[in-house]
C-alpha cells in the first residue's frame, strides 16, 4: 500500500476492460497493472487507458510483493483455482461472478479467506443497479410492506461465446437471477427445487453432460420466504433480461420486458364499499440514479456517455446507463473501501457462497427430477 493508496492488478480485460478505468480512477488506488491472455488485448487496453504497468500473467502479478489486491474477470472455470492462489499470495481478492462451480470449490474458497485473513468480495453486479437501490430503500421506507415473493430471471444466448460456455448448466451462472433475492429477504436460501426442460443439440451437452437449455427453481429462504427464477442460455428465442420482481404487501416491482425496460410499480390501495378485493392501479416508474455515496471522480461511471462534467447534477439525474445499470463504480468501490476500513465486504464469502450454492444445487435437483435439495451452510 502506498500511502494508505491501493495497488491493484485487473486480470482478464474481455469484460475486465470497464472495470480499468474506474480503477485508474478511484481516488483510492495509486496503481493500476492489468494482464490478458491475449497480448494484442491487453496493449489496446494499456493504450486506451493510460496504464504503464502490465503484466505477463497472473503468475507476475502474484509475485509483485507491491500488489495489495486482484480483481479476477477470467473465465468461470477457473475462478475457484485462481481466487485460492490470489488469497494464499496475501493479496485481497475481487472475483466476478460466479463465485465457483462446485460445492468443494466454495469450501476451498472459504477456507482460503479465512486462513489468509484477506478480503474476498465476489463483484455481483445486481446487488449494486439503480433498481436494486430503488427496491431496498423502498423496503426499509416500509413503502413495500412485507415482501410475500420474489422471482428472479436471466435470459441470455450464448451462441458463439467462448468455448466454455458450450452446454453450461444454466444455474452454474444463476447468481444475476439469485442475488437480489436473497440481499432482500435478509434470509438465506435454504433448499431448492428445481426442473430443467426443453433439449439442446447434443455437441452441446457433452461438455458438462448438462441437457437442458433452460432451468426454473424453487427457492425455500430460512426465514420462511419463497421465491422462484428461471434461467436460460441456448436455443430458447427470449431477448436478454437479469430481471427482478417483487411482491409486496402494499407494492410490487416488475422489470420491463427487456433489459433495458423501465420496471412496472403496482399498489394495493385502500379496498371500496362494496367492492370485491381492492384496486391495484400501476405505472411505469422511471428510476433514479444512485451515485451520492460514491466518490466524485467515479460519478461518471454511473452514466456511461451521458455525462457532463460542466452540469453534473443534471445529467446525474437523468439515469443510470453505464456498467450493468450503474453497477460497475459501486462494485469497485465497496471493494476499495472493505479493503482500507478494515472490515467484510457486503458480498463476502458467506453471501456469495450461499448465492452460488443455491445455484449449483438447483441443477443438481433438476438432474433429480426435481428433488428438494438442501443448500449446505458455509
Amino acid at each position: 500500500m502506498q500511502n494508505k493508496k491501493l495497488k491493484v492488478a485487473v486480470v482478464g480485460l474481455g469484460f475486465g476492460g470497464a472495470f480499468v478505468p474506474i480503477w485508474r480512477d478511484h481516488p483510492d488506488v495509486a496503481c493500476v497493472g492489468i494482464t490478458d491472455l491475449d497480448d494484442e488485448r491487453t496493449s489496446k487496453a494499456a493504450e486506451t487507458f493510460r496504464i504503464s504497468k502490465i503484466y505477463s500473467g497472473l503468475d507476475e502479478v502474484l509475485a509483485d510483493s507491491e500488489v495489495d489486491a486482484v480483481h479476477l474477470v477470467t473465465c468461470i472455470p477457473d475462478h475457484a483455482e485462481q481466487t485460492v492462489r490470489v488469497l494464499e499470495a496475501g493479496k485481497h481478492c475481487a472475483c466476478t461472478v460466479p463465485m465457483a462451480t462446485s460445492l468443494a470449490d466454495i469450501r476451498r474458497i472459504t477456507a482460503a479467506v479465512r486462513k489468509s485473513g484477506k478480503k474476498y468480495m465476489m463483484m455481483e453486479t445486481t446487488l449494486y443497479t439503480y433498481h436494486f437501490f430503488y427496491l431496498q430503500q423502498l423496503l426499509a421506507s416500509g413503502g413495500l410492506g412485507r415482501i410475500q415473493f420474489m422471482r428472479g430471471s436471466h435470459y441470455q444466448d450464448m451462441e458463439n461465446w467462448p468455448a466454455y460456455w458450450n452446454g453450461l448448466p444454466p444455474f452454474w451462472y444463476g447468481t444475476h437471477a439469485i442475488a437480489p433475492m436473497v440481499a432482500l429477504s435478509g434470509s438465506r436460501i435454504g433448499s431448492v427445487s428445481c426442473l430443467g426442460s426443453g433439449t439442446m443439440a447434443e455437441e452441446r451437452m457433452r461438455t458438462y453432460g448438462n441437457p437442458f437449455p433452460v432451468e426454473s427453481a424453487h427457492f425455500r429462504f430460512d426465514n420462511g420466504l419463497a421465491a422462484e427464477a428461471t434461467r436460460s442460455l441456448f436455443e430458447t428465442a427470449r431477448v436478454y433480461q437479469e430481471g427482478l420482481f417483487v411482491y409486496g404487501s402494499k407494492k410490487s416491482f416488475e422489470w420491463g420486458f427487456s433489459d433495458g425496460d423501465a420496471p412496472y410499480i403496482t399498489e394495493l390501495s385502500d379496498s371500496l364499499p362494496g367492492m370485491r378485493g381492492r384496486q391495484t392501479p400501476y405505472h411505469i416508474a422511471r428510476l433514479s440514479n444512485f451515485y451520492s455515496d460514491l466518490p466524485e471522480e467515479l460519478w461518471p461511471y454511473t452514466v456511461g456517455d451521458g455525462y457532463d462534467a460542466t452540469n453534473p447534477q443534471l445529467s446525474l439525474s437523468e439515469g443510470a446507463g453505464a456498467g450493468h445499470h450503474g453497477s460497475h463504480a459501486h462494485l469497485v468501490n465497496e471493494f476499495v473501501r472493505s479493503i482500507l476500513d478494515d472490515r467484510r465486504p457486503r458480498v463476502d464469502e458467506v453471501l456469495a457462497a450461499n448465492i452460488t450454492a443455491a445455484g449449483i444445487c438447483a441443477h443438481e435437483s433438476a438432474l433429480r427430477g426435481g428433488e428438494w435439495i438442501t443448500v449446505p451452510r458455509f
